[in-house]
């Protein structure tokens, strides 16, 4: 007689910060994304530049020159494959192929305006990958760091760096939701990998246009979590309850009002392929 497997209670093995926030935003997306694992919904340009940019500051602050961290970031960019991209009103292959000239100007214009005059730092680890099993939370949380380094305000600490290149400057501050969510995904996943304090949560924003008053290009944004009390107590009962509620029976429906996914959400829903 064949043993029964035991269907685990949860259909995902850990929270990362990008499965959190889908899940609040689509949940149909979601459970494409990260419980069936089909990731075949293209990338918006932006999300393309952004990640290019990432992979410039990830060799330079590896050790490369400016100028071999960019080259390294346009040829990633280059090598995202058409399909890949999100073109939008860009139909025709001459519209996607100005729209790909485009990409690669916001690219190199944004990255530039970066390395300028590089933030400097002690560097520690260079996109550091993590997972953290947190007590009091059912499921392990998973993170990437851009960039962990010595804290400047406790040499025996570490602060946790990360950079977004944005078409205009966040209003709400360190603060501000998505930075908060973040920040407590990264503070977790670098404080069990490197056994120290953790201090700081420090967004870099690059925005990708010039300023015309000719203002700096570059934001800093500062999350000091000895001041997080309320931010963690909030964390911990967000991540119970999502946890809490994928383990329930449910249909799962799209949400058509999601500017990056809500249209193929809609139509995974139409050919009912999450029954």
């Amino acid at each position: 007689m064949a043993r029964r497997t035991k269907t685990p209670l949860y259909p995902i093995k850990h929270w990362s910060h990008s499965s959190l926030v889908s899940f609040l935003r689509n949940q149909l997306a979601w459970y494409k994304r990260y419980v069936e694992n089909v990731r075949d919904t293209p990338s918006t340009p932006a999300g393309i530049i952004g990640r290019s940019g990432h992979v410039a500051l990830q060799h330079f602050y590896s050790g490369l020159s400016k100028e071999a961290g960019i080259a390294l970031g346009l040829e990633y960019l280059r090598n995202v494959p058409d399909f890949e991209v999100q073109f939008g009103k860009a139909k025709t292959k001459s519209a996607q192929k100005k729209k790909r000239a485009s990409m690669e100007r916001d690219y190199l214009r944004a990255v530039s305006y970066y390395l300028a005059r590089p933030p400097r730092h002690k560097v520690l680890g260079v996109e550091v990958m993590a997972t953290a099993s947190v007590e009091g939370l059912p499921i392990p949380l998973k993170a990437i760091s851009d960039l962990v380094v010595v804290s400047r305000i406790d040499p025996k600490a570490v602060d946790i760096i990360d950079h977004k290149f944005v078409d205009s400057f966040s209003k709400s501050g360190a603060r501000k939701p998505l930075f908060v969510i973040q920040a407590m995904f990264n503070y977790y996943t670098v404080q069990t990998l490197y056994g120290k304090p953790v201090k700081r949560f420090i967004v870099y924003e690059c925005k990708k246009t010039r300023n015309a008053d000719g203002s700096s290009q570059l934001k800093k944004y500062v999350l000091n979590f000895d001041e997080c009390e309320e931010e963690f107590e909030v964390f911990h009962r967000l991540i119970k309850d999502a946890s809490l509620e994928i383990t329930r029976e449910r249909l799962y429906l799209p949400n058509p009002s999601d500017m990056f996914e809500g249209e193929n959400s809609f139509e995974v829903y139409k050919m009912g392929l999450a029954e």
